[in-house]
């Protein structure tokens, strides 16, 4: 079972982009998706359709903001939307789909880089994430966690370090949620793999940053530990660019 997740920053422009065409290229059996910005009739599912998908969307109440979906070969057996948190749930942030003891959630975490507000909101998601995933390991134990969790977790996951010490998405209440939510029983499936540095998911738009690989690695696939055992991969597909994020992917064994 191979997973990826993409922040598409817009579904429509990543559409126009060749979204479709390149997952169809790599034709992975779930797709988590952030940041659609759209409601599903504003864009053409047919396309997904077509290519045997199932899909699921979770979009924000406000017009071209937010939003998340799930795209899957396999029928899920279950599709849960949000959290049961309206001030969560009015901005698309989670969507759950369970395959047998199998749960894959798609999740758009809070960006705090536009001021305090947003920031204080960021935080109060950390901690009602914590407690909603808490609640939900308990009944689906095998869990997979994919998204934009616009958090750097460590130095390695950021280029120039120092530089950003005082940046949402590197703040050190921000990397200490991090380390406290592993502890629940998480692993980061990329770093299995791979410790390398230089290793990001995130590009600014400015100063031509993505050339420069002046990055952010801020997508990940946190999986519990009953399903780290089954882990075969996990990876970055850098050469993608249907946005400012690249998808990142998980691969499990069937059994």
């Amino acid at each position: 079972m191979k997973i990826f997740s993409y922040n598409v920053n817009g579904i429509r422009a990543a559409l126009g982009k060749g979204l479709a065409e390149w997952i169809d290229s790599v034709k992975p059996d779930v797709v988590c998706i952030q940041e659609t910005k759209a409601l599903a009739e504003q864009f053409d599912t047919s396309v997904f359709e077509s290519m045997g998908y199932h899909q699921y969307w979770m979009p924000a109440e406000k017009k071209g903001y937010s939003g998340v979906g799930i795209l899957s070969l396999t029928e899920p057996d279950l599709v849960h939307y949000g959290m049961g948190l309206e001030k969560y749930d009015s901005e698309g942030r989670v969507i759950r789909a369970d395959y047998g003891d199998l749960s894959v959630i798609s999740a758009y975490f809070p960006s705090g880089t536009s001021g305090d507000i947003r920031q204080d909101f960021k935080i109060d998601f950390l901690s009602d994430f914590s407690a909603f995933i808490i609640e939900l390991i308990l009944e689906r134990p095998r869990l997979i966690i994919s998204g934009d969790f616009n958090i750097c977790h460590k130095l390695i996951d950021i280029n120039r370090p120092d530089k950003h010490l005082k940046s949402s998405g590197f703040l050190p209440e921000e990397k200490a949620w991090f380390d406290s939510f592993l502890d629940i029983g998480f692993v980061d499936s990329f770093r299995v793999f791979d410790p390398s540095p230089d290793q990001y998911s995130w590009w600014s738009y400015r100063a031509n940053s993505r050339a420069k690989n002046l990055g952010w690695r801020i997508d990940y696939h946190l999986v519990t530990k009953p399903v780290g055992t089954k882990l075969t991969g996990a990876g970055i597909s850098s050469l993608a660019v249907h946005s400012d994020h690249c998808p990142v992917w998980v691969e499990l064994s069937a059994e």
